[in-house]
């Protein structure tokens, strides 16, 4: 199962039986708003604080996937989830909600794809059959701990970017139709020094360039192996650096298959996006909606999902230590 370095192979090919994305406002008014199960008008979704709301769309995203699927919530062996919260709270909550076996993950915004991959490796190895997989981010919540509460009005720079209030959640089963996820890379921890939360991208790119370029290299192909290559939320900064690092390195990865959930899932000219999305809800939607949905319909047969994650917190910002970056790469096909 394991070929090259740091790439698992599955060779039972887990199959995405079905797929969930919930969102908030702002996902509504940008270009994938059709690809959302379920879209909500405002950021309280009906609760009394933005954390709960946050929560809410976990367990939306796992009913709906389960419902979809023709599945009872008695089938789902493992819940596998992440977030950005202090002690992962809204994963762990809805899975209080969900009540079957969890194993709780913190990538930051790399969550979705550590999911998937692990999960992938639990189906896979035939310790359990029903798998949802999936991560959860919420702008107000996340903006609240790691920056500054919206009401305060803060400036940002250009290089920020806007975090997606959204789930997107993936049951995982041994059989059936869907796509398949066929291998994962497990990203390394990568730290060019930079210590600015206001440049994620900037500082996850290599991350992202590093686990692409291990992925190529473990299974010996290339990026014209894939119809789409797309990393998590390295919006327009971070989209561009890694590009650039690519060149440099010599390595062919053409425009028109290379792109970003962040850069993907918001309009040019919304209002606040700067660089475009962030967060673990973004790759999160992006591939359990529009990705999928792709792939349903054939316009897509084979992609490389690269989720990328800045693993920096309030405390180690304030302790002046700079950002260690990841990120996990997972390949689905129409097989």
């Amino acid at each position: 199962m394991l070929q090259g370095h740091q790439t698992w192979v599955f060779n039972n090919k887990p199959t995405i039986l079905s797929t969930a994305a919930v969102g908030g406002p702002y996902e509504a008014d940008g270009p994938l708003a059709d690809d959302f199960d379920l879209l909500h008008a405002d950021l309280w979704m009906g609760q009394d604080s933005y954390e709960k709301a946050e929560r809410k769309m976990v367990e939306e995203a796992c009913e709906i996937a389960i419902r979809k699927a023709g599945k009872q919530k008695q089938d789902i062996q493992f819940f596998l989830c992440g977030d950005l919260l202090n002690q992962i709270i809204s994963s762990s909550f809805a899975a209080r909600t969900l009540a079957v076996p969890f194993l709780g993950l913190y990538g930051a915004c790399s969550s979705s794809m550590e999911s998937l991959a692990l999960g992938s490796l639990i189906v896979d190895s035939k310790a359990g059959n029903n798998v949802i997989c999936g991560a959860v981010s919420h702008n107000a919540a996340v903006e609240k701990q790691f920056r500054y509460p919206t009401e305060y009005g803060a400036q940002k720079p250009p290089t920020a970017q806007w975090t997606v209030t959204g789930a997107g959640m993936a049951l995982l089963c041994d059989k059936g139709d869907g796509p398949k996820v066929t291998s994962a890379t497990i990203g390394k921890i990568v730290d060019m020094g930079i210590s600015d939360p206001y440049n994620m991208g900037g500082a996850m790119a290599p991350a992202a360039v590093d686990t692409i370029t291990a992925h190529f290299r473990d299974l010996r192909i290339s990026a014209k192996d894939y119809d789409l290559i797309a990393t998590g939320d390295l919006g327009r900064v971070g989209h561009n650096i890694a590009a650039d690092l690519f060149k440099k390195h010599d390595i062919d990865v053409p425009d028109g298959i290379f792109t970003d959930c962040g850069l993907m899932i918001y309009k040019e000219d919304q209002p606040n996006v700067f660089a475009g999305g962030s967060g673990c809800g973004c790759s999160a939607t992006v591939t359990f909606g529009h990705i999928v949905n792709r792939m349903k319909k054939r316009e897509l047969n084979k992609v490389l999902i690269v989720a990328t994650g800045a693993l920096l917190s309030p405390l180690s910002y304030q302790q002046k230590e700079s950002i260690p970056c990841i990120a996990h790469a997972v390949s689905i096909e129409n097989v």
